[in-house]
């Protein structure tokens, strides 16, 4: 007799819970039978495992983990910035920036006229101003230009009449332009250029050959010493807002001041050995270019001129290096001044300071007199809060051209992965209605789609969001302003934007791992599977040229 079943029950069922009862039950279909039940406990488990992932807390948690991976990938890929601090103060040993035996300056009328300088291949113009009744054997000062000027017609206007109004005959050539660019600059084929000014001057009747000195802004800081060590005849060196260090790390050291001065997150930091090592085309030979060789060879009297409102310059270091470096040549005496608020062109609220064209002219017609004058150090109290220093390089990613036509191509193909699967798709419909076709259109698995949008244009987002964050946070530095709008909600927007990426990423991996449980297609035909890789793999590479600009940093 059978034994009795329980009503509802079945004993095919049954036997699906015990492989030896189907076994036992006999029948052509037993052998066919065995497998099922090792293929549903696969499936229970895996459904199972994908809805546990998919709840709430493992969207979060996997999301933590790829902006940690991604925070990895960026330290990985880029240098830290951390700029050793400044702890050796230079003292001013009075508040009075005059110059101790300078004589009683003229009050000359001066006349202008414009000459030509041939140079090697090129000629330039130089605009020539002198004191009106002043005499014979005056001094005379050749102006050497900076980064931000090149014309005489804009350059030095008030230092150049003030001197001359002083009893000093100036000169101020045109920059030679045709061999200067961004990223190719020769300071020693600079300094025989205008070292042509230099020997005009000592031809001119009212000057004193043996009195001719020169007068560098900025970036002529870096060409004057060199004109100083090839001619020892040169009477003397005045330089303003000089660098002193090499390009690299003035620039390194301007970017972080400003961003100090402006208030961002010490997050954006790391953007700065990216920027600067990271030079983007070919050149830039200039940037490791080491002034000190020549200063070492200075043997001329030098005036050191800083404002202590000039955040671009080193200011007490670079003061330090001139004076230890000329005292290595044995020169015959430097003197420093600081001008208290005075700006990189030594200007307060956009006016040359007074004090200072008046303590200049002092001391070039006091020499040499007034080389070795006491206080050698004088005026504001300097501060520099950080060093200049070497700047560390980029192990990765270090060819600036390289990266942007990167993040270029990999946006457009993201772009061109979209219109293309649209273009598809409307080929697809009229050729169905043109056939009146019953058969389903193909079609991304459902979700994917949204998915794959949200991931390609995210990530070309946060690209282009942090592109404008850094050019606003530039124009705020540069300006000397603070915008805490900009600096801290930008950089916060940057970063969520960022997150909300990996957050799309996430769910995109979770619906596509749902899909192929099911045994469903993702992306049916070559046309959307090619797309659908061309999204991911970009949006990878964009979401890693974020990571090296510091998006998903953790402190890492």
């Amino acid at each position: 007799m059978a034994a009795p079943r329980t009503p509802g029950t079945d004993r095919t069922s049954d036997a699906l819970d015990d492989p030896q009862q189907v076994v036992e039950a006999g029948g052509p279909d037993a052998h066919a039978e065995r497998p099922r039940p090792r293929r549903r406990l696969t499936q229970v488990v895996a459904h199972r495992t994908q809805r546990l992932v998919e709840r709430p807390y493992g969207v979060v948690a996997s999301t933590a983990l790829g902006v940690v991976v991604l925070a990895m990938i960026g330290a990985v890929l880029g240098p830290a910035w951390d700029p050793a601090p400044m702890s050796d103060p230079l003292l001013s040993t009075s508040p009075s920036t005059a110059i101790t035996g300078a004589p009683r300056l003229g009050d000359y009328e001066v006349r202008q006229r414009v000459v030509e300088v041939p140079l090697d291949g090129a000629t330039v113009q130089a605009q020539i101003t002198e004191p009106v009744g002043a005499g014979r054997s005056l001094p005379a000062v050749v102006f050497v230009h900076g980064a931000g000027t090149g014309k005489f017609s804009r350059a030095f206007v008030a230092q150049a009449r003030s001197f001359a109004s002083h009893g000093i005959v100036t000169i101020v050539p045109d920059k030679r332009l045709d061999t200067y660019t961004t990223s190719h600059r020769d300071y020693v084929a600079m300094a025989a250029d205008y070292e042509r000014s230099v020997e005009l001057a000592r031809t001119l009747p009212a000057v004193d050959p043996d009195r001719v000195g020169i007068y560098a802004e900025s970036e002529g800081g870096w060409i004057a010493p060199v004109m100083a060590a090839e001619d020892q005849r040169l009477a003397f060196v005045v330089l303003v807002s000089a660098p002193v260090v090499p390009p690299r790390e003035q620039a390194a050291f301007a970017v972080d001041s400003y961003l100090r001065n402006t208030g961002v997150p010490r997050g954006v930091f790391r953007a700065i050995p990216r920027a600067v090592g990271a030079l983007p085309g070919g050149g830039f030979e200039y940037a490791d270019f080491d002034v000190t060789p020549y200063q070492r060879r200075m043997r001329q009297p030098v005036l050191v001129v800083y404002g202590t409102g000039d955040s671009s310059m080193p200011t007490v270091q670079g003061a330090e290096q001139v004076l230890r470096d000329t005292a290595v040549a044995g020169g015959a005496g430097t003197t420093v001044r600081y001008y208290e608020g005075a700006n990189h062109g030594i200007r307060v609220h956009g006016d040359v300071l007074p004090e200072f064209l008046r303590d200049v002219s002092g001391w070039v017609l006091g020499l040499p007199g007034t080389a070795g004058a006491e206080p050698v150090i004088a005026g504001a109290q300097p501060h520099q809060t950080y060093l200049a220093q070497p700047v560390p390089m980029p192990r990765w990613l270090s060819d600036g051209v390289v990266m942007i036509l990167g993040i270029v191509v990999a946006s457009g193909l993201v772009v061109v992965a979209g219109l293309a699967v649209a273009v598809g798709r409307l080929g697809e419909l009229l050729r169905r209605r043109r056939s009146a076709a019953t058969t389903p259109a193909r079609r991304f698995a459902p979700g994917t789609a949204l998915g794959l949008a949200g991931l390609g244009a995210g990530s070309i987002l946060t690209v282009v969001a942090l592109a404008w964050y850094l050019v606003s946070i530039g124009r705020l530095a540069l300006d000397y302003q603070r915008n805490d709008v900009i600096v801290t909600g930008g950089w916060l927007l940057v970063r969520a934007v960022g997150i909300a990426v990996v957050v799309v990423g996430v769910l995109l991996v979770q619906r596509v791992r749902s899909v192929h449980l099911d045994g469903g297609v993702v992306a049916p035909g070559v046309l959307r599977s090619v797309a659908m890789w061309t999204v991911v793999v970009c949006s990878s590479l964009l979401l890693v040229v974020l990571a090296y600009w510091g998006v998903y940093q953790l402190g890492i």
